[in-house]
């Protein structure tokens, strides 16, 4: 990256005879943002990149998707040294990589963490640190203070320990959460505070909310769509919510409503897939974002399944041009319900999703459909026609999920009335 200037970067003003020095041009961070994301021009680069650097995990979380036991010897042969990261960190840089993610599992198992933390940020990557925070010291906290992270997220399961400590598994691990966010807030790291909501904490969501907000004074966001395990077990899925107790979550939450109708409001924006047909993977797995698992498998993202990429026997710029750009040009169903549906920024469906909950990555997952439907008609936005839809005018569970919406409304007193047909002008989506 020597000799380029930053993005963002303006130009040195030469025509002042009073400059001496260089001027840099200042932009805030969502221009800047912006900016970096503009000069990709659409093309596949690999903007943002995930690592986790490990599966095992202190807490024993039931609606987990990846959570090992912290001592399991299988997972911690198998995982990336620290000489192998390093050679990767340099090898994203160089990439063009800018964001960067270590989750986990939990991160601060790993012995050698704070080496593979200071070798990123010496790549000159903006990293973001996901913890469950029980292990965090003050001298992680100081050391973190010297080289800030982009930003620090911590999952709060609960506002009490009865409800944290039923869905972490773990005693204790609510005081030593506490403990570790008091500690990086002490000194001044960007932190925030996060929720997987399930059937565990759910009645303490706002309570959740509001300790964070009062007794830490911290920034909280949370989701309730959990998917399955990345082993293929649907274990997490005994904890999730029902479709109904999703929507009411947001119904509760104006700000939420609102962010969720901008989003569907935002078209969707999607290149064609190979020969003109609807592309299967959507998202920016593979097109600007991926992720290498803890035994160095590259994939899309942390849900995919399958093989991946060996970075163990071939390089990062390899692994991106060939593998990850042949997952995208796979097409989509050509019968697919996704690829027609205006709600898919409103269920988070995705192939990796499809092949996790119903063994095939083009196959829709009902529960998510329910949700974006639910989430339309409760909070009365348009439903454009997509074709044969079982929650759609025409379909067997279309009545169902009117009535559904309307009891939401009216037990989280929404004034109006959910119309019979949703739709926006244009074709009749009924079954044939």
């Amino acid at each position: 990256m020597s000799g380029s200037p930053p993005v963002g970067a303006g130009p040195i003003d030469s025509t002042d005879p009073t400059n001496s020095k260089p001027s840099l041009e200042t932009r805030d961070y969502a221009s800047w943002s912006l900016a970096v994301k503009e000069r990709a021009g659409g093309k596949r680069v690999p903007l943002a990149g995930t690592i986790e650097l490990t599966r095992r995990c202190n807490n024993r979380c039931r609606h987990c998707y990846n959570n090992l036991p912290a001592n399991d010897p299988a997972a911690l042969a198998a995982e990336l040294e620290t000489l192998e990261l390093f050679r990767l960190l340099e090898e994203i840089a160089a990439a063009g990589c800018v964001w960067l993610l270590l989750t986990g599992g939990e991160i601060l198992l790993r012995q050698d963490f704070l080496d593979i933390y200071r070798a990123a940020k010496k790549n000159g990557l903006l990293v973001t640190l996901f913890t469950n925070g029980t292990l965090v010291t003050p001298r992680l906290a100081e050391e973190l203070a010297a080289a800030r992270p982009f930003s620090i997220e911590i999952t709060l399961y609960g506002s009490t320990a009865e409800t944290y400590e039923r869905v972490s598994g773990v005693p204790g691990s609510f005081r030593r959460c506490l403990e570790g966010v008091r500690l990086l807030a002490q000194h001044g790291l960007p932190l925030k505070l996060k929720s997987t909501v399930c059937a565990l904490n759910a009645h303490e969501l706002r309570g959740i909310r509001r300790f964070a907000a009062e007794e830490l004074g911290l920034p909280f966001r949370f989701d309730a769509l959990l998917n399955a395990r990345c082993d293929g077990s649907l274990a997490p899925l005994d904890v999730r919510l029902a479709p109904e107790e999703v929507v009411a979550l947001d119904l509760a939450d104006a700000e939420r409503v609102r962010a969720l109708k901008e989003l569907a409001r935002r078209p969707l924006g999607v290149a064609p897939g190979p020969a003109g047909a609807a592309p299967l993977y959507t998202c920016g797995g593979g097109a600007t974002s991926f992720a290498i698992d803890p035994c160095g498998r590259l994939r899309a993202c942390v849900l995919s399944a399958g093989e991946g990429y060996d970075l163990r026997a071939g390089s990062l710029r390899d692994g991106w041009d060939r593998h990850l750009s042949r997952l995208r040009a796979l097409a989509a169903a050509s019968d697919s319900r996704c690829a027609r549906c205006a709600l898919r920024s409103l269920c988070g469906m995705c192939p990796a999703n499809g092949e996790l909950e119903c063994g095939d990555p083009r196959q829709p997952v009902d529960f998510l459909c329910r949700v974006a439907h639910l989430r339309a008609y409760a909070m009365s936005m348009a439903v454009p026609a997509h074709g044969p839809c079982d929650y759609c005018p025409g379909g067997g569970r279309h009545a169902e999920i009117l009535r559904a919406a309307e009891r939401l409304m009216k037990r989280t007193g929404k004034e109006g009335r959910v119309p019979s047909r949703a739709f926006r002008s244009g074709s009749s989506s009924r079954h044939a």
